[in-house]
Protein backbone atom coordinates (compact mmCIF):
# COMPACT_ATOMS: atom_id res chain seq x y z
CA UNK A 1 0.00 0.00 0.00
CA UNK A 2 3.23 2.55 1.12
CA UNK A 3 4.70 1.39 -1.93
CA UNK A 4 1.35 2.01 -4.45
CA UNK A 5 0.61 5.79 -2.50
CA UNK A 6 4.59 6.55 -3.19
CA UNK A 7 4.36 5.66 -7.00
CA UNK A 8 1.27 7.43 -7.36
CA UNK A 9 2.86 10.87 -5.74
CA UNK A 10 5.68 10.21 -8.01
CA UNK A 11 3.55 10.02 -10.83
CA UNK A 12 1.60 12.88 -10.13
CA UNK A 13 5.14 15.46 -9.24
CA UNK A 14 5.65 13.98 -13.06
CA UNK A 15 2.70 15.12 -14.64
CA UNK A 16 3.04 18.30 -12.68
CA UNK A 17 6.17 18.72 -13.97
CA UNK A 18 5.31 18.12 -17.37
CA UNK A 19 2.22 20.19 -16.95
CA UNK A 20 5.06 23.31 -16.04
CA UNK A 21 7.08 22.75 -18.75
CA UNK A 22 4.43 23.01 -21.54
CA UNK A 23 3.08 25.51 -19.66
CA UNK A 24 6.79 27.37 -19.30
CA UNK A 25 7.33 26.60 -22.97
CA UNK A 26 4.25 27.87 -24.27
CA UNK A 27 4.93 31.18 -21.85
CA UNK A 28 8.11 31.35 -23.61
CA UNK A 29 6.78 30.89 -27.08
CA UNK A 30 4.51 33.79 -26.30
CA UNK A 31 7.04 36.37 -25.26
CA UNK A 32 8.62 35.32 -28.91
CA UNK A 33 7.75 37.34 -32.24
CA UNK A 34 9.34 35.85 -35.35
CA UNK A 35 9.67 37.67 -38.47
CA UNK A 36 10.74 35.41 -40.85
CA UNK A 37 11.60 36.05 -44.81
CA UNK A 38 13.31 34.81 -47.74
CA UNK A 39 15.55 37.54 -49.69
CA UNK A 40 14.52 36.10 -52.83
CA UNK A 41 10.92 36.20 -52.16
CA UNK A 42 9.97 39.63 -53.33
CA UNK A 43 6.33 41.46 -53.11
CA UNK A 44 7.46 43.76 -55.29
CA UNK A 45 8.36 47.89 -55.44
CA UNK A 46 7.84 48.92 -51.55
CA UNK A 47 4.57 51.53 -51.59
CA UNK A 48 6.12 55.16 -50.34
CA UNK A 49 2.84 56.98 -49.73
CA UNK A 50 4.53 57.90 -46.11
CA UNK A 51 6.25 60.40 -47.48
CA UNK A 52 4.42 61.66 -50.64
CA UNK A 53 3.56 64.82 -48.42
CA UNK A 54 4.00 66.43 -45.15
CA UNK A 55 1.85 69.20 -43.69
CA UNK A 56 2.59 72.64 -42.39
CA UNK A 57 0.71 75.22 -40.26
CA UNK A 58 0.25 78.30 -42.43
CA UNK A 59 1.95 79.82 -45.76
CA UNK A 60 3.13 82.87 -43.72
CA UNK A 61 5.17 80.78 -41.26
CA UNK A 62 6.92 79.44 -44.37
CA UNK A 63 8.74 82.88 -44.76
CA UNK A 64 10.72 82.43 -41.04
CA UNK A 65 14.82 81.30 -41.64
CA UNK A 66 13.93 78.45 -38.86
CA UNK A 67 10.99 77.05 -40.27
CA UNK A 68 12.73 77.08 -43.70
CA UNK A 69 15.96 75.19 -41.92
CA UNK A 70 13.87 72.74 -40.13
CA UNK A 71 12.03 72.26 -43.74
CA UNK A 72 15.28 71.63 -45.09
CA UNK A 73 16.65 69.02 -42.72
CA UNK A 74 13.12 67.42 -42.39
CA UNK A 75 13.05 66.74 -46.37
CA UNK A 76 16.93 65.23 -46.72
CA UNK A 77 16.24 63.08 -43.59
CA UNK A 78 13.08 61.88 -44.33
CA UNK A 79 12.33 62.40 -47.89
CA UNK A 80 9.03 64.02 -48.44
CA UNK A 81 8.23 64.88 -51.96
CA UNK A 82 4.94 67.31 -51.28
CA UNK A 83 4.07 69.94 -48.71
CA UNK A 84 0.61 70.62 -47.67
CA UNK A 85 0.11 74.12 -45.61
CA UNK A 86 -3.12 76.99 -44.90
CA UNK A 87 -3.33 80.24 -45.29
CA UNK A 88 -1.67 80.85 -48.74
CA UNK A 89 -4.48 83.22 -49.55
CA UNK A 90 -4.66 84.75 -45.79
CA UNK A 91 -4.28 88.78 -45.20
CA UNK A 92 -0.89 87.86 -43.92
CA UNK A 93 0.11 87.05 -47.61
CA UNK A 94 -1.29 90.30 -49.30
CA UNK A 95 -2.08 88.15 -52.15
CA UNK A 96 -5.34 90.44 -52.65
CA UNK A 97 -6.92 93.86 -52.70
CA UNK A 98 -9.30 96.04 -54.62
CA UNK A 99 -8.75 99.23 -55.95
CA UNK A 100 -11.21 102.35 -55.01
CA UNK A 101 -13.39 101.27 -58.04
CA UNK A 102 -13.37 97.73 -56.95
CA UNK A 103 -11.11 96.35 -59.64
CA UNK A 104 -9.08 93.10 -58.57
CA UNK A 105 -5.05 93.79 -57.29
CA UNK A 106 -2.95 90.81 -57.47
CA UNK A 107 0.30 90.31 -55.33
CA UNK A 108 2.92 87.04 -55.28
CA UNK A 109 5.64 89.12 -53.54
CA UNK A 110 5.24 86.75 -50.31
CA UNK A 111 4.26 83.62 -52.55
CA UNK A 112 7.27 83.71 -54.91
CA UNK A 113 9.56 83.91 -51.83
CA UNK A 114 7.78 80.92 -50.11
CA UNK A 115 7.60 78.95 -53.75
CA UNK A 116 10.90 79.27 -54.95
CA UNK A 117 12.41 77.97 -51.43
CA UNK A 118 10.58 75.11 -51.70
CA UNK A 119 11.65 74.41 -55.38
CA UNK A 120 15.64 74.92 -53.91
CA UNK A 121 15.26 72.45 -51.86
CA UNK A 122 13.10 69.65 -53.76
CA UNK A 123 9.73 69.91 -52.30
CA UNK A 124 6.99 70.25 -54.09
CA UNK A 125 3.90 72.21 -52.78
CA UNK A 126 0.44 70.32 -52.60
CA UNK A 127 -1.66 73.84 -52.89
CA UNK A 128 -4.79 74.43 -50.21
CA UNK A 129 -6.38 77.64 -51.96
CA UNK A 130 -7.80 79.44 -48.73
CA UNK A 131 -8.22 80.62 -46.77
CA UNK A 132 -10.51 84.27 -47.83
CA UNK A 133 -8.75 87.33 -48.84
CA UNK A 134 -10.24 90.07 -46.41
CA UNK A 135 -10.84 92.42 -49.81
CA UNK A 136 -13.09 88.95 -50.81
CA UNK A 137 -14.79 87.92 -48.09
CA UNK A 138 -18.53 88.19 -47.58
CA UNK A 139 -18.17 88.15 -43.73
CA UNK A 140 -15.99 88.50 -41.01
CA UNK A 141 -15.88 85.21 -39.87
CA UNK A 142 -12.45 83.96 -39.14
CA UNK A 143 -10.31 81.42 -37.29
CA UNK A 144 -7.89 80.41 -35.65
CA UNK A 145 -4.77 83.72 -33.98
CA UNK A 146 -3.82 84.62 -37.12
CA UNK A 147 -7.46 84.87 -38.24
CA UNK A 148 -7.64 83.23 -41.77
CA UNK A 149 -11.50 84.22 -43.06
CA UNK A 150 -13.48 81.31 -43.58
CA UNK A 151 -16.39 83.43 -45.38
CA UNK A 152 -17.46 82.35 -48.81
CA UNK A 153 -16.62 84.99 -51.32
CA UNK A 154 -18.55 88.23 -52.29
CA UNK A 155 -17.87 87.27 -55.51
CA UNK A 156 -17.37 84.07 -56.99
CA UNK A 157 -16.28 85.40 -60.55
CA UNK A 158 -13.75 87.55 -58.52
CA UNK A 159 -12.34 84.53 -56.85
CA UNK A 160 -11.86 82.43 -59.50
CA UNK A 161 -9.95 85.60 -61.34
CA UNK A 162 -7.95 85.25 -58.25
CA UNK A 163 -7.19 81.48 -58.92
CA UNK A 164 -6.57 81.64 -62.45
CA UNK A 165 -4.15 84.57 -62.20
CA UNK A 166 -1.99 82.42 -59.71
CA UNK A 167 -2.48 79.43 -61.40
CA UNK A 168 -0.87 81.68 -64.55
CA UNK A 169 1.83 83.25 -62.27
CA UNK A 170 2.58 79.62 -61.41
CA UNK A 171 2.65 78.61 -65.42
CA UNK A 172 4.83 81.36 -65.73
CA UNK A 173 7.35 81.19 -63.04
CA UNK A 174 7.83 77.11 -62.85
CA UNK A 175 6.96 76.41 -66.38
CA UNK A 176 3.83 74.50 -67.08
CA UNK A 177 5.71 70.68 -67.05
CA UNK A 178 6.60 70.97 -63.35
CA UNK A 179 2.77 73.31 -62.17
CA UNK A 180 0.99 69.79 -63.83
CA UNK A 181 3.41 67.51 -61.15
CA UNK A 182 1.81 69.85 -58.43
CA UNK A 183 -1.82 68.99 -56.78
CA UNK A 184 -4.45 71.92 -56.07
CA UNK A 185 -6.80 71.40 -52.96
CA UNK A 186 -9.78 73.64 -52.80
CA UNK A 187 -10.32 74.66 -49.12
CA UNK A 188 -9.56 73.13 -45.97
CA UNK A 189 -12.54 71.33 -44.03
CA UNK A 190 -15.83 72.78 -44.88
CA UNK A 191 -17.37 70.54 -43.16
CA UNK A 192 -16.37 71.66 -39.94
CA UNK A 193 -18.50 75.36 -38.74
CA UNK A 194 -15.08 76.53 -37.67
CA UNK A 195 -13.59 76.56 -41.41
CA UNK A 196 -16.37 77.08 -43.84
CA UNK A 197 -19.09 79.49 -42.56
CA UNK A 198 -21.13 78.64 -45.83
CA UNK A 199 -23.25 75.16 -46.89
CA UNK A 200 -22.32 72.24 -48.58
CA UNK A 201 -24.14 73.64 -51.58
CA UNK A 202 -21.91 76.73 -51.33
CA UNK A 203 -18.69 74.67 -50.77
CA UNK A 204 -19.61 72.75 -54.12
CA UNK A 205 -19.91 76.30 -55.89
CA UNK A 206 -16.61 76.92 -54.75
CA UNK A 207 -14.86 74.14 -55.74
CA UNK A 208 -16.56 73.97 -59.68
CA UNK A 209 -15.29 78.12 -59.75
CA UNK A 210 -11.89 77.24 -58.72
CA UNK A 211 -11.22 74.15 -60.66
CA UNK A 212 -12.55 75.53 -63.85
CA UNK A 213 -10.46 78.53 -63.67
CA UNK A 214 -7.33 76.42 -62.70
CA UNK A 215 -8.18 74.15 -65.99
CA UNK A 216 -8.82 76.99 -67.47
CA UNK A 217 -4.81 77.62 -67.46
CA UNK A 218 -3.91 73.80 -68.47
CA UNK A 219 -6.18 71.24 -68.42
CA UNK A 220 -3.22 69.12 -67.25
CA UNK A 221 -3.39 70.99 -63.74
CA UNK A 222 -4.33 68.52 -61.31
CA UNK A 223 -7.02 69.61 -58.46
CA UNK A 224 -9.23 68.34 -56.06
CA UNK A 225 -10.99 68.15 -52.84
CA UNK A 226 -13.01 68.69 -50.44
CA UNK A 227 -10.32 67.95 -48.07
CA UNK A 228 -12.88 67.26 -45.29
CA UNK A 229 -12.43 66.28 -41.52
CA UNK A 230 -13.45 62.85 -40.77
CA UNK A 231 -13.42 61.50 -44.54
CA UNK A 232 -16.88 63.02 -45.26
CA UNK A 233 -18.60 64.20 -48.41
CA UNK A 234 -16.79 61.82 -50.31
CA UNK A 235 -19.72 60.16 -52.09
CA UNK A 236 -21.87 63.46 -52.39
CA UNK A 237 -18.36 65.52 -53.74
CA UNK A 238 -18.09 62.39 -56.98
CA UNK A 239 -21.81 62.70 -57.02
CA UNK A 240 -21.94 66.05 -57.34
CA UNK A 241 -18.75 66.44 -59.91
CA UNK A 242 -20.50 63.34 -61.95
CA UNK A 243 -23.99 65.20 -62.32
CA UNK A 244 -22.78 68.75 -63.06
CA UNK A 245 -20.00 68.04 -65.44
CA UNK A 246 -17.45 69.45 -62.88
CA UNK A 247 -13.90 68.35 -63.57
CA UNK A 248 -12.03 66.49 -60.35
CA UNK A 249 -8.55 64.23 -59.96
CA UNK A 250 -8.26 63.26 -56.45
CA UNK A 251 -10.69 63.01 -53.71
CA UNK A 252 -8.75 64.76 -50.32
CA UNK A 253 -9.73 64.32 -46.44
CA UNK A 254 -8.53 64.29 -43.46
CA UNK A 255 -8.47 61.23 -40.01
CA UNK A 256 -7.33 61.68 -36.59
CA UNK A 257 -6.81 59.51 -33.85
CA UNK A 258 -9.02 60.29 -30.83
CA UNK A 259 -12.69 61.00 -29.31
CA UNK A 260 -13.64 64.98 -28.54
CA UNK A 261 -11.57 68.18 -28.35
CA UNK A 262 -12.47 69.07 -32.18
CA UNK A 263 -10.85 72.64 -32.85
CA UNK A 264 -9.48 73.25 -29.46
CA UNK A 265 -5.99 74.59 -30.14
CA UNK A 266 -5.13 74.48 -26.32
CA UNK A 267 -6.61 71.23 -25.45
CA UNK A 268 -8.52 72.54 -22.86
CA UNK A 269 -11.49 70.14 -23.33
CA UNK A 270 -9.33 67.27 -23.48
CA UNK A 271 -8.56 64.08 -26.02
CA UNK A 272 -8.24 60.40 -25.13
CA UNK A 273 -6.86 58.44 -27.66
CA UNK A 274 -8.82 56.31 -29.28
CA UNK A 275 -8.92 52.36 -28.35
CA UNK A 276 -10.46 50.82 -31.79
CA UNK A 277 -7.24 49.63 -33.15
CA UNK A 278 -8.30 50.70 -37.02
CA UNK A 279 -8.85 53.76 -35.63
CA UNK A 280 -7.55 56.18 -38.85
CA UNK A 281 -6.80 53.24 -40.97
CA UNK A 282 -10.25 51.84 -41.28
CA UNK A 283 -11.78 55.65 -42.85
CA UNK A 284 -8.98 55.06 -45.15
CA UNK A 285 -9.78 51.94 -45.98
CA UNK A 286 -13.31 52.82 -45.70
CA UNK A 287 -12.86 55.84 -48.20
CA UNK A 288 -10.78 54.02 -50.66
CA UNK A 289 -13.96 51.52 -50.99
CA UNK A 290 -16.12 54.65 -51.17
CA UNK A 291 -14.12 55.51 -54.30
CA UNK A 292 -14.00 52.00 -55.77
CA UNK A 293 -17.89 52.09 -55.56
CA UNK A 294 -18.38 55.08 -57.72
CA UNK A 295 -19.12 56.31 -60.92
CA UNK A 296 -15.09 57.93 -60.84
CA UNK A 297 -13.28 54.68 -59.06
CA UNK A 298 -9.67 55.79 -60.59
CA UNK A 299 -9.70 59.04 -58.30
CA UNK A 300 -6.61 59.22 -56.52
CA UNK A 301 -6.96 59.63 -52.53
CA UNK A 302 -4.75 61.80 -50.86
CA UNK A 303 -5.37 62.24 -47.07
CA UNK A 304 -3.94 65.79 -46.93
CA UNK A 305 -3.88 65.74 -43.08
CA UNK A 306 -3.53 62.99 -40.22
CA UNK A 307 -2.02 62.18 -36.93
CA UNK A 308 -2.89 60.86 -33.46
CA UNK A 309 -4.50 63.70 -32.33
CA UNK A 310 -6.59 66.47 -33.77
CA UNK A 311 -5.48 69.23 -31.71
CA UNK A 312 -1.79 70.78 -31.39
CA UNK A 313 -2.26 70.77 -27.18
CA UNK A 314 -1.86 66.97 -27.06
CA UNK A 315 1.02 65.50 -25.36
CA UNK A 316 0.41 62.27 -27.27
CA UNK A 317 2.09 64.26 -30.09
CA UNK A 318 5.60 64.68 -28.35
CA UNK A 319 5.51 61.26 -26.55
CA UNK A 320 7.36 58.13 -27.73
CA UNK A 321 4.42 56.26 -28.52
CA UNK A 322 3.35 58.72 -31.70
CA UNK A 323 6.40 56.94 -33.29
CA UNK A 324 5.23 53.23 -32.82
CA UNK A 325 1.28 54.90 -33.51
CA UNK A 326 2.19 56.18 -36.78
CA UNK A 327 3.79 53.09 -38.50
CA UNK A 328 0.58 51.06 -37.09
CA UNK A 329 -1.47 53.09 -38.84
CA UNK A 330 0.82 53.36 -42.18
CA UNK A 331 0.94 49.72 -42.28
CA UNK A 332 -2.43 48.73 -41.60
CA UNK A 333 -3.67 51.65 -44.54
CA UNK A 334 -1.38 49.36 -46.97
CA UNK A 335 -1.87 50.92 -50.98
CA UNK A 336 -5.48 52.37 -49.82
CA UNK A 337 -4.31 55.85 -49.73
CA UNK A 338 -1.82 57.89 -52.82
CA UNK A 339 -0.36 59.72 -49.70
CA UNK A 340 -0.49 59.92 -45.60
CA UNK A 341 0.02 63.44 -45.33
CA UNK A 342 1.22 63.75 -42.08
CA UNK A 343 0.28 66.92 -39.99
CA UNK A 344 2.79 68.55 -39.12
CA UNK A 345 6.63 68.78 -39.77
CA UNK A 346 7.27 71.62 -37.32
CA UNK A 347 6.03 72.89 -33.81
CA UNK A 348 6.78 76.48 -35.44
CA UNK A 349 2.65 76.19 -35.87
CA UNK A 350 0.72 79.63 -34.58
CA UNK A 351 -2.75 78.45 -34.64
CA UNK A 352 -3.35 79.26 -31.58
CA UNK A 353 -0.81 81.93 -31.64
CA UNK A 354 3.23 81.45 -30.49
CA UNK A 355 3.75 79.03 -28.02
CA UNK A 356 5.85 79.51 -24.79
CA UNK A 357 7.16 76.21 -24.05
CA UNK A 358 9.13 73.66 -25.71
CA UNK A 359 7.13 70.88 -25.64
CA UNK A 360 3.41 71.59 -25.56
CA UNK A 361 1.93 68.87 -27.66
CA UNK A 362 2.45 70.29 -30.41
CA UNK A 363 1.72 68.99 -33.73
CA UNK A 364 5.55 68.84 -34.96
CA UNK A 365 7.89 65.95 -35.65
CA UNK A 366 10.75 68.46 -34.94
CA UNK A 367 9.85 71.54 -31.30
CA UNK A 368 10.07 74.77 -31.86
CA UNK A 369 14.16 74.50 -31.56
CA UNK A 370 14.76 72.11 -34.17
CA UNK A 371 14.56 69.26 -31.15
CA UNK A 372 13.80 65.53 -32.96
CA UNK A 373 11.14 64.36 -31.19
CA UNK A 374 10.52 60.09 -31.42
CA UNK A 375 7.74 60.19 -34.58
CA UNK A 376 10.78 61.98 -36.67
CA UNK A 377 12.91 58.84 -36.08
CA UNK A 378 9.85 56.79 -37.60
CA UNK A 379 9.68 58.83 -40.36
CA UNK A 380 13.83 58.76 -41.34
CA UNK A 381 13.84 54.29 -40.79
CA UNK A 382 10.44 54.48 -43.28
CA UNK A 383 12.75 56.85 -46.15
CA UNK A 384 15.62 54.65 -45.45
CA UNK A 385 13.89 51.33 -46.24
CA UNK A 386 15.10 49.87 -49.62
CA UNK A 387 12.76 49.76 -52.62
CA UNK A 388 11.82 46.05 -53.18
CA UNK A 389 9.81 44.89 -50.37
CA UNK A 390 10.22 41.08 -49.24
CA UNK A 391 7.34 39.05 -48.70
CA UNK A 392 6.56 39.43 -45.06
CA UNK A 393 3.42 37.89 -43.10
CA UNK A 394 4.25 39.94 -39.64
CA UNK A 395 1.58 42.95 -39.23
CA UNK A 396 3.70 45.17 -37.65
CA UNK A 397 7.28 45.17 -39.69
CA UNK A 398 8.71 45.66 -42.93
CA UNK A 399 11.70 44.27 -44.68
CA UNK A 400 13.24 45.54 -47.91
CA UNK A 401 16.15 45.11 -49.74
CA UNK A 402 17.81 47.66 -52.45
CA UNK A 403 19.84 47.32 -56.10
CA UNK A 404 22.99 46.89 -54.22
CA UNK A 405 21.96 43.94 -51.97
CA UNK A 406 21.55 45.59 -48.82
CA UNK A 407 18.84 44.87 -46.32
CA UNK A 408 16.41 47.00 -43.85
CA UNK A 409 14.13 46.16 -41.50
CA UNK A 410 11.72 48.38 -39.51
CA UNK A 411 10.02 46.43 -37.09
CA UNK A 412 7.87 47.98 -33.89
CA UNK A 413 5.39 46.97 -31.10
CA UNK A 414 2.32 49.21 -30.84
CA UNK A 415 0.61 48.91 -27.51
CA UNK A 416 -2.05 50.93 -26.48
CA UNK A 417 -1.58 51.61 -22.83
CA UNK A 418 -3.71 54.40 -22.48
CA UNK A 419 -6.68 53.82 -19.40
CA UNK A 420 -9.77 54.82 -21.38
CA UNK A 421 -12.60 57.61 -21.72
CA UNK A 422 -11.51 58.41 -18.00
CA UNK A 423 -8.19 60.03 -18.51
CA UNK A 424 -7.43 62.90 -21.25
CA UNK A 425 -3.91 62.74 -23.09
CA UNK A 426 -3.38 65.96 -21.49
CA UNK A 427 -3.00 64.36 -18.11
CA UNK A 428 -1.64 60.92 -19.45
CA UNK A 429 0.84 61.44 -21.87
CA UNK A 430 2.97 64.30 -19.71
CA UNK A 431 3.94 61.34 -16.93
CA UNK A 432 6.76 59.72 -17.19
CA UNK A 433 5.91 56.01 -18.74
CA UNK A 434 7.97 52.87 -18.31
CA UNK A 435 7.57 50.23 -21.07
CA UNK A 436 6.83 46.84 -20.43
CA UNK A 437 8.28 44.09 -21.85
CA UNK A 438 7.10 41.92 -24.43
CA UNK A 439 9.72 39.69 -24.86
CA UNK A 440 12.02 38.92 -27.74
CA UNK A 441 11.91 39.98 -31.45
CA UNK A 442 13.82 37.45 -33.52
CA UNK A 443 14.86 38.40 -36.97
CA UNK A 444 15.07 35.23 -39.60
CA UNK A 445 16.05 36.21 -43.30
CA UNK A 446 16.48 33.01 -45.46
CA UNK A 447 19.01 33.15 -48.73
CA UNK A 448 20.85 36.12 -48.29
CA UNK A 449 24.06 36.58 -50.12
CA UNK A 450 26.86 35.32 -49.10
CA UNK A 451 29.39 37.82 -47.92
CA UNK A 452 30.35 40.54 -45.19
CA UNK A 453 27.67 42.81 -44.22
CA UNK A 454 27.53 45.50 -41.95
CA UNK A 455 24.93 45.66 -39.42
CA UNK A 456 23.97 49.04 -37.58
CA UNK A 457 20.66 48.84 -35.40
CA UNK A 458 18.86 51.84 -34.56
CA UNK A 459 15.86 52.51 -32.01
CA UNK A 460 13.61 55.14 -30.50
CA UNK A 461 11.31 53.84 -27.66
CA UNK A 462 11.10 54.92 -23.90
CA UNK A 463 14.16 56.54 -23.28
CA UNK A 464 15.78 55.61 -26.10
CA UNK A 465 15.75 58.75 -28.82
CA UNK A 466 13.07 59.78 -26.88
CA UNK A 467 13.30 64.06 -25.93
CA UNK A 468 10.29 64.30 -23.69
CA UNK A 469 12.05 62.36 -21.32
CA UNK A 470 15.17 63.70 -21.37
CA UNK A 471 13.02 67.11 -20.96
CA UNK A 472 11.00 65.32 -18.10
CA UNK A 473 14.59 64.45 -16.45
CA UNK A 474 15.24 68.11 -16.41
CA UNK A 475 12.29 69.42 -14.38
CA UNK A 476 10.19 70.47 -17.62
CA UNK A 477 11.66 73.93 -17.47
CA UNK A 478 9.43 76.41 -18.87
CA UNK A 479 12.55 77.62 -21.38
CA UNK A 480 15.16 75.85 -22.70
CA UNK A 481 18.90 77.50 -22.23
CA UNK A 482 21.12 76.73 -25.34
CA UNK A 483 23.21 74.60 -23.36
CA UNK A 484 19.82 72.28 -22.33
CA UNK A 485 18.88 72.18 -26.01
CA UNK A 486 22.15 70.96 -27.25
CA UNK A 487 22.08 68.32 -24.15
CA UNK A 488 18.29 66.90 -25.09
CA UNK A 489 19.75 66.83 -28.81
CA UNK A 490 22.87 65.42 -28.02
CA UNK A 491 21.46 63.08 -26.15
CA UNK A 492 18.18 61.87 -28.96
CA UNK A 493 20.65 62.06 -32.22
CA UNK A 494 19.88 58.75 -33.54
CA UNK A 495 22.81 57.39 -33.42
CA UNK A 496 22.73 53.31 -33.72
CA UNK A 497 22.41 51.44 -30.07
CA UNK A 498 24.75 48.94 -31.77
CA UNK A 499 26.89 48.29 -34.60
CA UNK A 500 29.03 44.84 -36.08
CA UNK A 501 30.51 43.26 -38.74
CA UNK A 502 28.72 39.82 -39.40
CA UNK A 503 29.28 37.09 -42.05
CA UNK A 504 26.79 35.41 -43.93
CA UNK A 505 27.71 32.02 -45.00
CA UNK A 506 26.02 30.23 -47.83
CA UNK A 507 22.74 28.27 -47.13
CA UNK A 508 22.82 29.90 -43.00
CA UNK A 509 19.69 32.40 -42.66
CA UNK A 510 20.72 35.31 -41.14
CA UNK A 511 19.53 35.22 -37.48
CA UNK A 512 19.29 38.57 -34.71
CA UNK A 513 17.56 38.77 -31.73
CA UNK A 514 16.51 41.92 -29.64
CA UNK A 515 14.60 42.74 -26.81
CA UNK A 516 11.09 44.40 -27.43
CA UNK A 517 9.31 46.43 -25.16
CA UNK A 518 5.99 48.34 -25.33
CA UNK A 519 6.22 50.76 -28.26
CA UNK A 520 9.55 49.82 -29.06
CA UNK A 521 10.32 50.91 -33.04
CA UNK A 522 13.88 49.23 -34.52
CA UNK A 523 15.80 50.08 -37.66
CA UNK A 524 18.82 47.51 -38.45
CA UNK A 525 20.34 48.01 -41.68
CA UNK A 526 22.54 45.03 -43.29
CA UNK A 527 25.12 46.99 -45.60
CA UNK A 528 27.41 44.90 -47.52
CA UNK A 529 31.30 45.44 -47.17
CA UNK A 530 33.47 44.20 -49.83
Amino acid sequence: MKKDLLLAVILFACVCTGVKGQNADRSKQSSERIISVDFNNTSGKLNTMFNECVGAGRANEGLRADWQQQLAYVKKECGFKYIRMHGLFNEDMAVYKEDKDGHPEYNYMYVDVLFDFLHSIGIKPFVELGFMPPALASGNKTIFWWRGNVTPPKDYNKWAGLVRNLVQHFTERYGAEEVKSWYFEVWNEPNLDGFWAGSQEEYFKLYSYSVKAIKSVNPAYRAGGPGTAGAAWEPEMIAYCQKNNVPIDFISTHAYGVKQGYLDEFGNSGTVLDKNPMSVSGEVLQSRKEIAGSSMPGLELHYTEWSASYTPADPIHDSYHEAAYVLQKLKQVGNAANSMSYWVFTDIFEEAGPRFTPFHGGFGMLNTQGINKPVFYSYQFMNHLGDIELENKDAASWVCRDSAGNVQVLAWDFTNTHPGDSVHNQEYYIRDLPSKSKGKLKINIANMPDGNYALEIYKTGYHSNDAYSTYLLMGKPSQLTKQQVEQIKKQNDGSPISKEIITVKKGVPFLKEVELRENDVYFLNLVKVF
